[in-house]
């Protein structure tokens, strides 16, 4: 007999039903429980689980598209050169075509965006975290495509993030932008978003209650997105995601499941700037999305 879900996973359950049930008359949301640990998909890499997997201990890349955060601590790799992310030639098979790559089922771009903004002001009226509510310029929601096959998930705002109410536009969302260019994309060709959408003071971590009270708005996000892959860029976003505890170094390398996405872990932007032999890691795991994505894997220049 199966075990009875408990505590906050039974609650989220019932609330994703009720939910789906909710919008039944405009598209059907597939009603998934919330994993209780993060699992991959595919068997573990063997050995050091710092270290990405080879071979077959990957999910193989599929032949056709599915439907499917110590901040950033991290492996360094001593002596070894910083990866430089250029961008490359633009790619023909761009991720924001989720759409033609699915065969035209998920929801038009105006129904998603019409539900994103009726999201984001119920954002802008939420006053869950007092102290977040009393320091905040605006808040922050997140910004891209809609249609996007690929989001990147991020931590909270800082404090470029709070004065332009867009995320990832200060050094490390430059370096996030490269990044994106390096896979042969444009920043408007993915969607990118954080945990919390308001900035804690000071920068510090976000706080386990100010994550449940934002839960609420960044799972309705990925909702309405449906996208077939999730990046989660350091440690917040993906034990958030993943219900985990574990840290990037050991998930990443490897995709995990969350409702029908695919999620990947890997390093934050702004670890990088810190330990800038990390990037190597980084591309390692663009690699391995792009090659599951059936995307082409564009060269890297390194110095």
């Amino acid at each position: 007999m199966d075990q009875p879900l408990a505590g906050s996973a039974l609650r989220r359950a019932v609330r994703q039903y009720l939910e789906d049930l909710a919008r039944s008359g405009v598209e059907h949301l597939p009603c998934a429980g919330p994993t209780a640990s993060a699992r991959p998909i595919g068997p573990a890499p063997p050995g050091d689980a710092d270290q990405p997997p080879s071979g077959a201990d990957v999910l193989a890349p599929p032949t056709a598209p599915i439907h499917a955060p110590d901040q950033h601590a991290g492996a360094q790799a001593a002596g070894s050169q910083p990866v430089r992310f250029d961008r490359p030639a633009r790619s023909a098979a761009s991720p924001s075509d989720a759409a033609a790559a699915t065969g035209g089922r998920r929801p038009g771009r105006a129904a998603k965006e019409a539900q994103l903004n009726v999201l984001a002001q119920q954002v802008c009226a939420c006053t869950l975290c007092p102290e977040l509510v009393a320091s905040r310029s605006r808040t922050v929601f997140g910004v891209g495509n809609p249609n996007a096959r690929l989001c990147f998930f991020g931590e909270a705002p800082g404090a470029d993030e709070d004065r332009q109410g867009e995320p990832f536009v200060g050094r490390a969302g430059q370096l996030l932008t490269k990044i994106i260019e390096a896979c042969g994309w444009k920043r408007s060709d993915v969607y990118i978003m954080n945990v919390l959408k308001c900035r804690p003071p000071e920068n510090r971590n976000p706080l386990p209650p100010e994550v449940d009270n934002c839960r609420q708005y960044f799972e309705r996000q990925f909702e309405i997105l449906r996208p077939e892959y999730i990046v989660c860029v350091g440690t917040v976003p993906a034990q958030a995601l993943l219900e985990t505890t574990e840290s990037v170094g050991k998930m990443r390398g490897r995709f995990f499941p969350y409702r029908d996405s695919k999620v990947l872990v890997t390093y934050h932007p702004s670890y990088l700037l810190r330990n800038p032999a990390a990037k190597k890691y980084v591309w390692e795991d663009m690699q391995l999305l792009l090659k599951d994505m059936g995307l082409p894997v564009p060269g890297r220049s390194t110095g």
